[in-house]
């Protein structure tokens, strides 16, 4: 970023005809979050509404449109992006005149003796005092309809209470009174009968490499994913691969065969939804990123600190599994999650569902890997992914896929917005920050060959 920046001048223009006082700011120079502005563009069939909230809220589209008396959405990427391009910008500044369009701002806004709002220029921010926000939104509607994120919290400090908050969430969003256990209420499907036998093969020390053959082959499409998994240019691997036992021999290995097998087999047993939020990495992109980073912030650990290498693999290609049962248990709110995430991108996708239902992704995909009986470290990884701070039993996979989505996020791949790595983490781990960053950058050296992996598994999927 540079040392200086100008503002376009459409916005100087537009803040020196409102006599508007400001200062253009490094973003990094902006205030507690109370005290910055998140701002959203929405529309319906009458048009376009901005709003503005403090970033530690979130934007409620329901109590929007109690206000409103409109079924505002987020305007779509595509018609976005043309004003942005007109204005020669890169984020939406807060500016309502801009955009010709009606503003609420949040009424806490209103009582902030200084702000600093998006300015459309990446890095960069707008700060105003008290009075010039109250002229720039004079025309504006002030009111309460954005939520504080610390008042959206997860009530299950014990994974065993993840059965009764998803019961509860499905109770609210039905029109049944009386509820059975909740496996026989969703009809959650079984665990696939090829993962069944694979991960019996796993906890058998005396496993062949002939027997996983034997399985892997008996699905079709199973067997082409290892093989053509095996012949990417992101393992580079010497000759051609002819069979999965070649595969699993020459290549890919015993473990990772497993464990990218059981990942492809559980995932066939959600579609991805047909609704996604704009602005976010694809599913399987995410996942298999987020492996691959985590597999090699793994080798970079001391041997003593180090995971099993299966599972903390599998960690990573699970670790949003709760995203597609999300979609599979509550299909009529599933797009209201995805609006949701479009209208606050500052907000973490897990605490989204946390208002809305009651109960969110993390908890949801940890409890159906006990409900399949998944290893212990799977559940754990995926409970508390979100949690830097975890140190309880097996929190070494929980707290590697923390850093790799961090890490990732960093780097612009995922959604919601950047994680913190606090310096303890890097300590429980044993590794530093230099080492991960590493580790990291090693991977995303292959993006190429990691994207072509994307697409077979993508393939392998829909066969």
């Amino acid at each position: 970023m540079s040392a200086t920046a100008t503002l376009p001048d459409l916005l100087e223009k537009q803040l020196q005809r409102q006599a508007i006082a400001y200062q253009l700011r490094p973003l990094h120079e902006a205030g507690p979050a109370s005290q910055q502005i998140s701002v959203c563009l929405l529309s319906d069939e009458d048009g376009v509404v901005l709003t503005l909230i403090p970033s530690d809220h979130l934007l409620d589209l329901r109590e929007l449109e109690k206000l409103t008396q409109r079924p505002l959405q987020p305007v779509r990427d595509k018609q976005l992006q043309r004003i942005l391009d007109h204005y020669q910008l890169s984020y939406l500044p807060g500016l309502p005149a801009l955009v010709e369009a009606p503003c609420i701002i949040e009424q806490v806004l209103l009582n902030q003796p200084r702000v600093w709002m998006p300015s459309g220029l990446a890095g960069w921010c707008l700060e105003l005092d008290n009075q010039a926000l109250k002229a720039l939104v004079d025309s504006a509607t002030a009111a309460s309809f954005a939520v504080p994120l610390d008042s959206i919290q997860c009530s299950a400090e014990d994974p065993e209470q993840d059965q009764q908050d998803i019961s509860a969430a499905v109770k609210n969003f039905t029109a049944l009174r009386m509820r059975q256990r909740l496996e026989e209420t969703i009809e959650i499907p079984p665990l696939p009968s090829t993962a069944q036998r694979i991960m019996t093969l796993r906890v058998n020390p005396d496993a062949t490499v002939e027997q996983l053959t034997d399985v892997v082959e008996t699905d079709p499409s199973l067997a082409a994913q290892v093989v053509s998994w095996a012949s990417s240019s992101f393992y580079a691997a010497p000759g051609r691969i002819r069979s999965v036992e070649d595969a699993i021999v020459r290549v890919l290995g015993f473990d990772l065969v497993m464990n990218l097998s059981i990942g492809l087999a559980l995932g066939k047993t959600f579609s991805l939804p047909k609704d996604a939020p704009e602005r976010t990495t694809p599913y399987w992109e995410q996942a298999i990123y987020s492996a691959a980073v985590i597999e090699g912030l793994a080798r970079m650990l001391p041997r003593d600190r180090r995971p099993e290498s299966g599972l903390n693999y599998l960690a990573g290609l699970l670790h949003n599994f709760g995203y597609l049962v999300l979609a599979y248990i509550f299909p009529p709110y599933f797009k209201l999650i995805c609006r949701h995430m479009e209208a606050n991108p500052h907000v973490p996708a897990w605490l989204v569902d946390q208002h809305l239902l009651g109960v969110n992704r993390d908890q949801i995909g940890s409890w159906l890997m006990r409900y399949w009986d998944m290893p212990v470290e799977i559940s754990t990884a995926i409970r508390h992914q979100h949690d830097p701070d975890y140190q309880g039993e097996q929190h070494i996979y929980a707290n590697l896929v923390y850093l790799s989505l961090a890490l990732l996020r960093e780097r612009e791949l995922g959604s919601g917005p950047l994680m913190p790595i606090p310096d303890a983490l890097f300590e429980r781990i044993g590794l530093s920050r230099e080492e991960a960053e590493k580790a990291v950058d090693k991977v995303l050296d292959a993006q190429d060959a990691l994207r072509k992996l994307v697409t077979e598994y993508q393939l392998g999927f829909n066969r």
